[in-house]
Formats: C-alpha cells, sequence, structure tokens
C-alpha cells in the first residue's frame, strides 16, 4: 500500500502546522517540514519541541529565506525532499503541501487512489504552446537572468531586464530540456524523486540555469518529470484542489465549504482561511477516518466561475467594432426568438417554418452544432459567428433568398439583442416564457456543469433559488432593455392568448398564429 512523504512548505502559525504535521503521521504518513527562515525563530523552535520526537517528521537541513517567484522556493522542495529520502525509507509517494493546504479526503481514500495506477501526478504544459501564463513576461522568464523579486525590487527587476535585452544577453535553454509549465502542487513517486535527484547530480547546468529563472516552482519539477520519465506514466493534473479569481489571486475557503470541497476530485485543498477553525477541524478528522464512502461531483471551479460571473454584467456606452459594419438591410426582418428551454424554441421555430415557410436557424449563436450551410467558414466556430454577427446574418439572407429570417437565441445573449435591435433593418424579438420546474432547473445546472450526478443534495438545494433568480434576473435585462418590437408568449397563456402576440411576430393572420400556439407537446420538458 502507499505511504506518503508529504513536503510540507510553510512559513506561519506554528500551532497549525504541528496540527497538520500531527494529524497526517497518525494516520500513517510522513511528514518533512521545511520552515520560512524569514519566519521568527521561535515558531520554528515551537515546532521542533513538539514534533522533534516524532519519527514520523523530518526537517530541511536548512532553513532558506524564501520569496515568491525565486528559486529559492524550489531550493527549499529540494532541501525538504532530500530529508524525506533520508527518513522515510519505506515511502512510495511525495506530495507537495503548504502550510494553507488541508485533506478533503481521508487518508485510506488517498492511499487507495494512489494504489490504483502508478503514475505520477503533476500538472506539465508546453512553455511555449501552451496558453497557462495569461499576463505578463513569458520567454523572458527562461532565456534572461534574474537576480531581483518583481515583487520586492519592481524597477531593479525591470531595469535588469531592459539591460539585459538591449546588450542581446539572451541564453539558450539547455538543448534536450523541453520546458514544461504547471502548478506546483504535485505528487511523485519514489523512484521519480531518485531519478529527479540524480539527474541534478550529474546535470549542473540545469540547475545553473533554473536558478535564475523567473517562477521556477512553475517550471523545474515540470521539465524535469516530463525528460526523466515516460508519458504514459504522468497524469498532467495536480491532485490539490484550487482556484484563482479574475485578478490571479487564490480562492480562500471558508467553514461553509465543506460540502463543496469534500465533493471535488482531489485530495487536498488550498487555501483554507486560517479564521475556518470549524472547516479545519472537520477536515482534520476526516484524514483519520475510515470507510468513508465521497461522491464526488467535481462542480467547484463551474460553480464557482457562475455565481463570481453573475457580479461582472455591466452596460456599455460606446458602439463595439461590430457596430460599424453595414446595416442587414432596410427591407429584410430578422425576428429573434428568446428562450431559456433550447428544446421549446426548437419546437416553435420548426413549426414556424411549417406554417409560414420562413427560413429558420436554431441556437445560432449558442450552439455550435446548429446546421448551417458552408458560408465560407465564417459559420465555423461560434467565435466567429459572434465576432462577424451581422455579416454572418447578411449572408444567411442572401443564401435563403428571402428577406425575413428566424433564429433562436439564449435570453443570456442581451448585448447581441442590443447589437442587432440597433440596426437599421425591422428587428423583431418573441420572448417565450417558461415555467421551471426544480427538477428542471437541477437538470440545468448538471448540463452546463453546475452540479454533477452525485452532488449532495444539500447543495443543489442551496444552489436552486440562485439559478431560479439567475433566470428571472436575465428576463428583468430584457425588459430592462425596453426593445420595440419585443412580444411575448407564455407557457401559462391560452393559445388563443399566445396567437395575437404570434400573430404580430410574425406577421401572419391569426388564424395561422392558432395553428403554431396550438402545438399540444409545445411546452414538454
Amino acid at each position: 500500500m502507499a505511504k506518503i512523504a508529504y513536503i510540507l512548505l510553510c512559513h506561519k502559525d506554528p500551532e497549525g502546522i504541528i496540527a497538520q504535521a500531527e494529524r497526517l503521521t497518525t494516520a500513517g504518513d510522513y511528514v518533512a517540514i521545511h520552515f520560512d527562515a524569514n519566519a521568527r525563530a521561535a515558531d520554528f523552535e515551537r515546532i521542533r519541541e513538539v514534533l522533534g520526537a516524532n519519527p514520523s517528521v523530518a526537517f530541511a537541513r536548512r532553513r532558506l529565506k524564501c520569496g515568491w517567484g525565486e528559486w529559492s522556493l524550489v531550493a527549499a522542495t529540494l532541501e525538504a525532499v532530500h530529508a524525506a529520502l533520508k527518513a522515510f525509507p519505506r515511502a512510495t509517494h511525495f506530495y507537495m503541501l503548504s502550510g494553507d493546504c488541508m485533506p478533503i479526503k481521508s487518508g485510506e481514500y488517498a492511499r487507495a487512489f494512489l494504489d490504483r495506477q502508478e503514475m505520477d501526478y503533476i500538472e506539465s504544459f508546453d512553455f511555449f504552446k501552451s496558453d497557462w501564463i495569461k499576463t505578463g513576461i513569458r520567454e523572458e522568464r527562461l532565456i534572461y537572468r534574474h537576480w531581483f523579486n518583481e515583487r520586492k525590487h519592481k524597477t531593479l527587476f525591470y531595469a535588469s531586464l531592459d539591460w539585459q535585452q538591449k546588450l542581446g544577453l539572451a541564453r539558450p535553454i539547455p538543448a534536450d530540456l523541453q520546458i514544461q509549465i504547471g502548478s506546483q502542487w504535485w505528487c511523485l513517486r519514489r523512484h521519480t524523486i531518485e531519478a529527479i535527484v540524480s539527474f541534478l547530480r550529474r546535470r549542473k547546468d540545469v540547475l545553473r540555469f533554473f536558478r535564475t529563472t523567473w517562477i521556477p516552482d512553475e517550471t523545474f519539477f515540470q521539465t524535469l518529470v516530463r525528460h526523466l520519465v515516460p508519458e504514459n506514466e504522468i497524469t498532467s493534473r495536480t491532485l490539490t484542489f484550487l482556484m484563482f479569481t479574475d485578478y490571479g489571486m487564490p480562492v480562500t475557503f471558508y467553514n461553509d465549504h465543506y460540502d463543496l470541497l469534500v465533493s471535488q476530485d482531489y485530495l487536498f485543498a488550498r487555501k483554507i482561511s486560517g479564521d475556518a477553525l470549524d472547516l479545519k477541524q472537520r477536515l482534520g478528522q476526516l484524514y483519520a477516518a475510515e470507510g468513508v464512502a465521497f461522491q464526488i461531483s467535481n462542480e467547484g471551479r463551474g460553480l464557482f466561475q457562475f455565481l463570481t460571473g453573475r457580479g461582472r454584467i455591466g452596460r456599455r456606452f460606446a458602439p463595439r467594432f461590430w457596430e460599424t459594419e453595414s446595416s442587414l438591410g432596410r427591407d429584410r426582418t430578422l425576428m429573434m426568438v428568446i428562450c431559456k428551454k433550447w428544446h421549446v424554441a426548437k419546437r416553435l421555430v420548426e413549426r414556424m417554418r411549417q406554417v409560414t415557410g420562413y427560413p429558420a436557424v436554431d441556437y445560432l449563436f449558442n450552439e455550435a452544432s446548429t446546421p448551417l450551410p458552408d458560408l465560407g467558414g465564417i459559420q465555423s466556430t461560434l467565435e466567429k459567428r459572434t465576432r462577424h454577427r451581422r455579416a454572418l446574418v447578411r449572408m444567411l439572407f442572401d443564401f435563403n433568398g428571402n428577406d425575413r429570417l428566424i433564429f433562436c437565441i439564449d435570453p443570456a445573449n442581451v448585448d447581441l439583442m442590443r447589437d442587432f435591435a440597433s440596426d437599421r433593418s425591422n428587428v423583431k424579438l418573441l420572448e417565450v416564457e417558461c415555467d421551471f420546474t426544480d427538477d428542471y432547473l437541477i437538470g440545468h445546472a448538471r448540463r452546463v456543469g453546475l452540479a454533477g450526478d452525485k452532488t449532495p443534495r444539500e447543495v443543489i438545494d442551496r444552489l436552486l433559488p440562485t439559478i431560479r433568480y439567475d433566470v428571472k434576473f436575465e428576463s428583468d435585462r430584457i425588459r430592462d432593455a425596453d426593445f420595440s418590437g419585443l412580444y411575448r408568449i407564455k407557457e401559462a397563456a391560452s393559445p388563443a392568448e399566445n396567437a395575437v402576440a404570434l400573430a404580430q411576430f410574425l406577421d401572419i393572420p391569426v388564424e395561422k398564429a392558432v395553428e403554431i400556439a396550438s402545438t399540444h407537446y409545445l411546452f414538454v420538458d
């Protein structure tokens, strides 16, 4: 069975470090600690005093002063790794942790997880081809030498970089290495760690190279593991659950996140708030538990993006570049059917097509699989369709040889509706108001990744009011936009009532509109 040696990098909270080490070792695993030399000496002495006699705890031979983005973080990791290799000959896996990490599974579950496959778990993506780096310098991290910390000495950092660029001091990357990048929170097998240590003894040039790169904790182990281990023995993921905000800051978890955390497909999570005492206690007890069955739903990231994204809806007061494109045509009529239940809108539009003969398209800007003619590639992706929206719709008018066109649109796309409504053509909108049962909203949450098949019911119950309000909010935004040609039909209304709005929207006799409104299966889920 797997025996895990945790490589614990920490710089504060001695009591929390002690508690972490004790819970991990009590469950049968090992801990090797590097405590930042920038921290108070009294804090480290407290840790040594309590844990020094624990045979399952080892300490790095040297304590280094660590700085974000510096080689010192990798050097500190290597110090703890050497201590763990020497002290724990029975350890089969080495798992990187910080003082802000907490287990979100039992030790029993973690060891069984690692036993299932003979794999190393480390994020590693091609440094130059992937989009892992979102902002800031990229190849400059590697080809220039970095002696100053960008956070502490910003002026010196960029002055040094500028002078190296002017003087042509770019250096080559070691020729046999394909630089990788990813999260520093890895779990590696013992023979992989031993292979890295042996490699570094032979390749001092590699050590010299990485010592002056910027943020090497995101590239050092990631590159060496790919260099030394067959690809089929590497899973490019971290086993530590972490999320980042739009500002690049890690998301912090609090007491009410327990159910969310334990349902994710990870073994640990960071960052746990220092004030989340109840959460820490529950997770600490969880690691020592036996026989716990975990329901994995793995909706954490999708749920976070959904909830935080709701606060970012703003209005624009200047025209976008596509609004300068030519009109769809003054003599043309564009009709948009707005509906959250896509299957209802598709049925309605199909019936409109049968009764009126008007050309119609399903969710043109929402569903990549919507059938479209070949329009020279502009229709090939949702991104292209949205970017060249007016050109696309003009081409659809031309292709169909008709001055009328219907397409479906999700109510979330209010900006797109505004864009078309500002055109000189005749634009009409039909909002289809549906009833939403709890079962439908739960299914919707699963379809968009906010919940999984195994998401606990109590999590879903807390989520449902938010989703229901979000649907209502989208409808309110459409009304607030004050579109002049907006009509509305309702699931709760009679076919006769809905036929009035349909007749005006489609500019057809009421008798034909009744045929459409009377479709008996129209609102069936």
